[in-house]
């Protein structure tokens, strides 16, 4: 009798062999987006190479408006990246069957938009070559301090937790393909697959599960104290901790949303990222549409109420000034969009979560932009006028720059490793229905065997 002398290793690649599919194989279409991204990007590094050459003067920043478009896109790029550590790691913890075929692209957006949010901040330095001054010589009082240190560890846990649960799927590229070989071979520490290899893994990236969500709700905690730590109106809150963290999971699902959409389309994964995983995300979605309206609502009825001159002109500003625009489709798109979409079965779909996704973008940047502009344009000493800041199309094409860039390294990735984890589907068909069993058992009681159990009369109160 003739045995099968194949490697455990390689049987999921022939289950799976869709998923290899964008790294096999390169059509034209790839290089056409590339060339695409490539040629905003580049405008992207003329519009910067401007500014650095002439200063901040082309950028519609000055007195009193010295935060703008930059210091949004840095708040806005820190808050998507929750999309993986969070909805990963939570799902993760709870064993949720589901989020098998999600979690990584989940990951690789929290990794990629860091360096963006933080590349932002040396955009908006006028002189880039001070940035290590804050190291040098900041102080532990300063919030801005606290963000280079709680950023940086961000940022080193999450490359570590998408690094991880990469390993199996490198060591199958290893064996699969000829194509950077070389690469995949380091990458793979060695992994072969055995029994101990998986259980200290499993350990591994249980443990950075767990520790990877508070240094994410720090990080974005912390974000947050940059503003409230200042005597600014409208920015010294209490609320603006655990607004922002929300804002945060609020933006960052809607994110890996848009970003699964993109990938089950280009590469025809409909049979991995299925109604299913739209549908969960979209209610998890509507939860946090929910928190974020809760949030903002409180912070502006306190502030109302407060009635606060320096805080009451910046209130009228948004709801009735020159922001009001930006405040009410802030609104519509953040809460009556998403509601209305996500709130109906029938709407609930593929297609609608994605718009309701869009919507929640956009809606999320504008809030963002409202929180950092207007209490900047409305300066307090005497004799100084207000302004309305008007970004240039310097600012506009470096923001459309850092999409593109975004956008090319994912993209990138995707033709590097597996953007669905093989490993993880392989072990969900073959252990999850045993797991799932197993926890129903721990806390549903099983009826005794031989009979069945007698339905006992209820007792009552007075008994």
């Amino acid at each position: 009798m003739k045995h099968d002398t194949t490697p455990a290793l390689t049987s999921p690649l022939i289950e799976d062999a869709i998923l290899l599919e964008p790294i096999l194989r390169t059509g034209p279409k790839f290089y056409f987006t590339v060339a695409v991204l490539l040629a905003i990007i580049a405008l992207g590094v003329f519009a910067y190479l401007t500014q650095f050459r002439e200063g901040l003067g082309v950028t519609g920043l000055g007195r009193p408006v010295y935060w703008g478009i930059y210091i949004t896109n840095f708040v806005f790029f820190i808050g998507i990246s929750h999309a993986g550590t969070l909805i990963s790691a939570i799902l993760r913890i709870v064993g949720a069957e589901w989020r098998r075929t999600i979690t990584r692209s989940a990951e690789v957006i929290t990794v990629m938009v860091i360096l963006f949010g933080v590349g932002n901040i040396l955009i908006d330095l006028g002189r880039p070559d001070r940035m290590l001054n804050v190291i040098k010589f900041g102080r532990l009082q300063s919030p801005l301090l606290w963000d280079v240190c709680s950023i940086t560890v961000y940022l080193t846990m999450s490359t570590v937790y998408l690094y991880l649960p990469l390993i199996p799927d490198i060591a199958i590229l290893r064996d699969r393909t000829q194509k950077r070989r070389w690469l995949y071979r380091t990458l793979a520490l060695g992994w072969t697959g055995t029994p101990r290899q998986h259980r200290v893994l499993e350990i591994l990236i249980g443990i950075m599960a767990i520790i990877v969500i508070p240094v994410a709700v720090s990080v974005h905690t912390v974000v947050s104290f940059v503003f409230a730590m200042t005597i600014q109106p409208m920015w010294h809150s209490a609320i603006f901790g655990p607004y922002f963290v929300v804002g945060a999971i609020f933006s960052g699902i809607a994110a890996l949303i848009c970003a699964m959409a993109l990938i089950r389309w280009v590469y025809g994964l409909g049979e991995y990222l299925k109604n299913i995983h739209f549908n969960n995300l979209g209610l998890l979605l509507l939860v946090m549409c929910f928190a974020w309206f809760y949030f903002t609502a409180s912070e502006f009825l306190t502030t109302f109420y407060g009635n606060e001159p320096a805080h009451m002109g910046i209130f009228w500003m948004k709801f009735t000034g020159p922001f009001a625009p930006h405040f009410w489709t802030m609104v519509t798109t953040c809460f009556v969009i998403p509601v209305a979409i996500l709130c109906n079965k029938r709407t609930r779909t593929i297609a609608g979560t994605v718009i309701a996704s869009i919507s929640v973008n956009i809606g999320m940047y504008l809030e963002r932009f409202i929180i950092v502009v207007p209490s900047l344009s409305q300066p307090r000493l005497p004799h100084a006028e207000s302004v309305v800041y008007h970004p240039t199309w310097v600012e506009w094409s470096i923001l459309a720059g850092c999409f593109a860039a975004f956008t090319l390294l994912y993209v990138l990735f995707t033709k590097l490793f597996p953007i669905v984890s093989i490993w993880e589907v392989q072990e969900g068909r073959e252990r999850s229905i045993a797991e799932v069993t197993e926890r129903l058992k721990s806390y549903i009681p099983e009826p005794s065997s031989g009979h069945q159990v007698a339905r006992q009369p209820a007792v009552g109160v007075g008994t």
